[in-house]
């Protein structure tokens, strides 16, 4: 994948870890050796941020020798990513590419997890995280949710329409939603209408409705199953996402379901990626 991030947003995370340059290479007089830094993957991993950390290498003045292009899976003790430079260069570089990396790399892979897992029960299913992901590096977690193999729920509030019950006591109501039913679809022509619903019977009067996806939050799969079957004999067009508390532990439960859509956020929090630096002398 090519660069997420602006160059902007590179240097501003540069500043974070090096403000005010590297005290300690400075006083032990080594900045001007030459040397290189080698990552390693630990574990299975689908690397992400690969070409940002490189950006941030190189921006610090270290040459770039090899590198992964973010999205492959790889297994533990591959070597990714590879720069030459001098000491002050490569000290400078280290921590926050490796951060960078690992966090990442932490997403993308979990995201991985949960697609493969599901799709074993349910081939089509789509695997959509949201936008609960860190503040500040949005773009970086859109980029690992599609080297994990998903594509994200909804960029932000400006391109999709998703109704929540939070904008229909405003509204007056699901009867108030129906009566606007003409008026959403000549403004929004090419838009899918969604809403979200948090029982059987919110379902059944959607799918009544016309709505083109209806998002069930935190219901148990135990019910899920007969709930997508009621709301296709309503519409069978109909597509149906299931959100709240699906992670890689029950992902194929829910993908069992029938439902088309998983909604979910646990891709983003959790462990990060075990990746090694290690730093040689040339």
């Amino acid at each position: 994948m090519t660069l997420s991030i602006s160059e902007v947003m590179l240097e501003r995370l540069m500043e974070e870890d090096v403000p005010y340059g590297d005290l300690t290479t400075d006083l032990l007089g080594i900045g001007g050796r030459r040397g290189k830094i080698v990552f390693t993957t630990r574990e299975p991993t689908v690397v992400c941020a690969t070409e940002e950390a490189a950006g941030i290498l190189r921006k610090f003045g270290a040459e770039i020798r090899h590198l992964t292009p973010s999205g492959a899976y790889l297994p533990a003790g591959t070597v990714f990513l590879e720069a030459e430079g001098t000491a002050a260069a490569i000290h400078a570089g280290w921590r926050v590419s490796l951060n960078l990396l690992e966090h990442i790399s932490g997403i993308a892979t979990r995201t991985r997890t949960i697609v493969d897992r599901a799709r074993e029960v349910n081939s089509r299913i789509a695997i959509a995280p949201t936008r609960k992901s860190y503040p500040g590096l949005k773009k970086l977690a859109i980029k690992a949710v599609e080297c994990g193999g998903a594509r994200p729920h909804r960029l932000g509030l400006s391109e999709s329409v998703l109704i929540f019950r939070h904008h229909l006591v405003f509204l007056g109501g699901m009867d108030q939603l129906v009566a606007r039913m003409e008026y959403l679809r000549r403004e929004v022509p090419s838009m899918k209408l969604t809403i979200e619903v948090e029982d059987e019977a919110g379902a059944v009067q959607a799918a009544q409705a016309g709505l083109d996806i209806i998002q069930v939050d935190k219901l148990p799969c135990s019910q899920l199953a007969d709930l997508v079957g009621k709301v296709r004999a309503v519409n069978p067009a109909v597509m149906v996402a299931v959100a709240g508390g699906i992670t890689a532990a029950n992902a194929a439960e829910y993908a069992a379901t029938g439902a088309d859509i998983l909604v979910l956020s646990s891709v983003f929090f959790g462990k990060s990626s075990d990746i090694g630096a290690n730093i040689l002398p040339l």
